[in-house]
């Protein structure tokens, strides 16, 4: 199947094209170029919209109502995949947070059920957020489940490794140094957070294998003249990646340039964090256990100011992002191509011939108009 683009604005990941074509074949994109013989190909007017590498999720709770971080199966894996998908996401790592080891095994178990199925492999496997964090920096975490490694045998823990893409783990917790060198041995992408960790214990972390950063600033120590931290070890860690929700509530917009200054662009990742009442409204689910409450925007466990996920799809966190001045460029490499290298993933996130057909086309406020997969369009509810 042939499909080409024209009139649109082309944003290949890394340049603006003008007055280009993008043509699309069996799943890849074919080429660019300024003029060809289109005839036998469906042509789609962008009429002056964008067309950018589509984004990815790596941290997703659940949405369309359904919350796959507490009640996981196939049916709220694909839900939540679908939810994504008008963001702009191709691709998600669905999150569990803390519970109990039985709940989390029934989360990858949904996935690898959810694959079985002919599910989309969009779905990347899954993120455990928890259980192995510190006490002191549990955020919206149920401490009954909190573990320490050191406290659990191996046995336990390694029939979680099949469908686990990405692990939170506290470096500074007994046996925490221990589990990310043997997770990251085996494949997992390990990421620091939830953390204690002075700077040095937070080094350790990165060096022992830790890719990334769960959340930057929220459930950590912060930037503190005396006392530096997590967030310092990971704006000064070069090769660390740092995941931001972009929401205004969990991080000041104010720091947002701090930290587009002090990382490489290709570091910072986007994140939704999204709980199951993402593009529903106000209103109350469970998560780990707990009560959680919506009201205005604002997710955090019933009765507190402690927040507990979001409520924004991932093009939200795009235009929130330019709209606090960053370019389109970098918030677009933070939702799409730099997730998709943390995974090791360099058959998309571009738009480049011979590459995967994985696009989402934005407005001129940059709202997802529709997503395409591999060739295969999915109609995005403007947002």
């Amino acid at each position: 199947m042939r499909t080409v683009f024209t009139n649109g604005k082309i944003f290949t990941g890394s340049e603006w094209l003008n007055d280009k074509t993008v043509w699309v074949e069996n799943g890849r994109i074919h080429s660019i170029a300024e003029s060809a013989n289109w005839e036998s190909a469906g042509q789609i007017d962008l009429k002056g919209n964008i067309l950018a590498p589509a984004f990815m999720d790596i941290q997703v709770y659940g949405g369309n109502g359904f919350l796959f971080s507490e009640f996981p199966s196939v049916e709220s894996v694909r839900a939540t995949f679908e939810s994504c998908l008008a963001g702009g996401p191709t691709h998600i790592v669905p999150t569990v947070s803390t519970n109990t080891m039985e709940l989390m095994l029934e989360g990858i178990q949904a996935v690898k059920d959810y694959w079985k199925q002919g599910g989309s492999k969009g779905v990347m496997g899954v993120h455990l957020e928890g259980p192995w964090l510190n006490l002191a920096k549990k955020g919206a975490h149920n401490p009954t489940l909190l573990l320490n490694p050191a406290d659990v045998p191996w046995s336990d823990i390694e029939p979680l490794v099949d469908g686990l893409t990405v692990m939170t783990v506290a470096p500074e917790i007994p046996g925490g140094l221990e589990l990310i060198r043997r997770l990251t041995s085996l494949g997992v992408r390990i990421s620091i957070g939830h953390s204690g960790a002075d700077l040095a214990g937070a080094l350790a972390g990165y060096d022992a294998g830790g890719m990334t950063t769960t959340h930057l600033f929220n459930g950590m120590t912060g930037i503190d003249h005396y006392r530096p931290g997590v967030a310092v070890a990971a704006l000064t860690r070069d090769e660390a990646w740092v995941e931001l929700i972009a929401d205004g509530h969990h991080v000041h917009p104010a720091l947002w340039p701090l930290i587009a200054r002090l990382k490489p662009v290709e570091r910072l990742l986007l994140v939704s964090d999204a709980i199951a009442l993402a593009g529903t409204g106000d209103g109350r689910v469970r998560l780990g256990g707990l009560d959680v409450e919506v009201i205005g925007g604002r997710a955090t466990l019933a009765g507190t100011t402690t927040l507990a996920g979001s409520v924004i799809a991932l093009d939200t966190a795009v235009r929130n992002l330019v709209a606090a001045g960053a370019g389109l460029p970098a918030a677009v490499a933070a939702a799409g191509r730099n997730p998709l290298a943390l995974l090791g993933i360099d058959d998309r996130g571009r738009i480049a011939p011979g590459l995967r057909a994985d696009l989402v086309e934005l407005d001129g406020d940059l709202r997802v108009r529709r997503v395409m997969r591999a060739g295969e369009w999915f109609e995005a509810a403007i947002s």
